[in-house]
């Protein structure tokens, strides 16, 4: 059996959901020292280090002037791809525009009694990078990417969007990305790869301006590489490996379940899938499922090893433990296989994404249901929200005082800043404060 069925009421159970409930990790400090090298190599050299590495790791014969994906490149690709995948693309791309229009926010004002006026103005940033992992050199595109990561920022008003993929070793990026890109209006689309892109987008080169904002995923270096920009840019997430969890009643299918959970398990050796069964039998016909249905997968090998590490199949004394188990595991999904999901659904406090009942997969989020699938992992969902639009926009607080509001505000002004030793803050409302007082003898 790949994965073993333990009761959350035994030891093992408890040192489970222990470690479950302390799972944020950073990158190793060898992956720390490689990044932050790579980041200096590239702020001091610019296009020379982004060409080198892209030479040494992804595309051997890589020049400076082949670096930008060309018009007659974009072009090309639309005549790489059949009607099948564009009707499958726009479909997407209509269901994740439609979800995210919801997320504007609006600037607002409001007027005090005395004149005085505050608000909230709201403005996209100038310039959003976009990392789409290469996908098997360029064999697996990742369009949900760029459509997750690229609509948001488009509904947000950002001016200047591009897209960072590493290229093959021919130097090419895969057609069904380049169309993916077009279709929501990014054109300008680099070929780079790893922490080196993720550097160029922060710091920018000769070649490719820096940016604001830096989203999308990646492998450990470009998570690595996030972090240490993050700060003179910002970025979306720290994103661990992919996880869900399954909570499952006496009334879930044993095989939608196994399924859900090998989804997860394909991504990454260190994917986490888990799965919370009320009943000793249901997790018994889970782990069965879970044999039966591996055997059948591309990439079984992958999902094997994320299974017999990291899988997790638990057993816990009702319902309710399962729901207090998932609020502390704050997982990045968490599928709601129960007979009522409704009715639970306002019990749970932490999740990156919720998926409800038996006709709902965790895989219809990551590519067509409409909302965003790059979502807090590690237990982050605590404190973290899924990319939106959101990210890409900034608030900026306005204040305008008229004569007779600060009148009223100078004495309280005075009396904070004295209290706190800022005598100048408290003059800088004093002074005017006596100005009007003279004007008015």
């Amino acid at each position: 059996m790949i994965i073993t069925p333990v009761s959350t009421a035994s030891d093992e159970g408890r040192r489970i959901l222990h470690n479950l409930s302390d799972r944020f990790q950073l990158a190793d400090s060898t992956c720390r020292q490689t990044v932050a090298e790579i980041i200096a190599e590239v702020r001091a050299r610019g296009d020379a280090a982004l060409i080198d590495y892209t030479r040494k790791f992804d595309s051997p014969a890589m020049a400076i002037e082949r670096l930008r994906v060309s018009e007659e490149e974009l072009t090309e690709a639309f005549s790489q791809v059949d009607d099948a995948f564009m009707e499958t693309l726009e479909l997407a791309i209509e269901r994740v525009y439609l979800f995210h229009e919801r997320e504007k926010e609006q600037s607002w004002l409001m007027t005090r009694d005395d004149g005085a006026i505050t608000g909230r103005l709201v403005h996209p940033v100038d310039s959003a990078g976009l990392y789409v992992p290469g996908g098997q050199g360029g064999k697996t595109p990742l369009v949900s990417s760029v459509l997750m990561n690229g609509i948001p920022a488009a509904i947000a008003g950002v001016a200047r969007r591009v897209m960072m993929t590493p290229a093959d070793a021919e130097g090419k990026v895969n057609p069904a990305l380049l169309v993916a890109a077009q279709e929501i209006g990014i054109t300008e689309i680099y070929k780079a790869g790893s922490a080196w892109a993720i550097a160029a987008l922060a710091y920018g080169t000769e070649t490719v301006p820096a940016v604001d904002v830096i989203v999308g995923p990646g492998n450990q270096y470009v998570t690595e590489a996030k972090r240490q920009v993050s700060g003179r840019v910002r970025i979306d997430m720290i994103a661990g490996p992919s996880e869900v969890l399954i909570i499952a009643d006496e009334t879930a299918e044993p095989s939608y379940i196994a399924a859900d959970m090998l989804a997860q398990a394909e991504h990454d050796p260190q994917a986490l899938a888990i799965c919370i069964a009320t009943e000793p039998d249901m997790a018994a016909r889970i782990a069965s499922e879970l044999e039966k249905q591996l055997a059948e997968l591309s990439r079984a090998e992958i999902a094997r090893k994320s299974l017999s590490e990291r899988g997790v199949l638990l057993v816990a004394r009702e319902l309710e433990e399962a729901i207090v188990l998932a609020n502390e595991i704050a997982a990045e999904h968490l599928e709601l296989m129960i007979a009522e999901p409704f009715e639970w659904l306002t019990r749970i406090r932490h999740a990156g994404a919720i998926f409800l009942g038996r006709h709902t997969p965790e895989s219809a989020g990551d590519y067509l249901a409409g909302p965003n699938h790059v979502l807090p992992t590690m237990g982050t969902a605590r404190f973290s929200s899924a990319l939106g639009v959101e990210t890409f926009v900034k608030k900026s607080s306005l204040i305008a005082y008229s004569q007779a509001a600060l009148s009223a505000d100078s004495p309280h002004i005075q009396r904070l800043a004295n209290l706190e030793g800022l005598t100048a803050h408290a003059k800088s409302a004093a002074i005017r404060t006596n100005h009007i007082e003279k004007k008015g003898r």
